[in-house]
């Protein structure tokens, strides 16, 4: 029978033939742990604000609704009521709108800032070696 020839020797000195600085890897792995540790962070307190002001916006919407959803005497109150509540339900969403698009906001400018430093990281990096 044909015995396979055992290439392990051979594909280790090939290996060692090749010099490689694997702390160049090793920093890299570091430094995009880091960034991404970053992006988390950015994206998880965006989340919680975000979270934040639809509760309080729910809140306040079924705080109106029981305001409206009261019994009234009089017909012509029940289309006050209404109204009432459709106007104080237009004024929270667009005060929680205008909270939502902050938010996004922050995002961004969080986010360009981490993307430039990070730019600015690898520009050094790269300008060292």
């Amino acid at each position: 029978m044909t015995k396979t020839n055992d290439f392990t020797k051979t594909m280790q000195d090939m290996m060692a033939s090749f010099p490689v600085d694997a702390s160049a890897f090793q920093n890299a792995f570091k430094s995009q742990a880091a960034f991404g540790e970053k992006l988390t962070k950015v994206a998880l307190e965006a989340a919680e604000k975000s979270t934040e002001i639809s509760a309080k916006w729910a809140k306040e919407s079924l705080a109106k609704l029981t305001v409206a959803a009261k019994a009234k005497a009089e017909p012509a109150d029940y289309t006050k009521s209404v109204t009432d509540f459709a106007s104080a339900a237009a004024e929270l969403a667009a005060e929680n709108l205008a909270a939502f698009a902050e938010v996004a906001k922050k995002v961004q400018l969080d986010t360009v800032e981490l993307l430039m430093a990070a730019g600015k990281d690898v520009s050094t990096e790269a300008t060292l070696r």
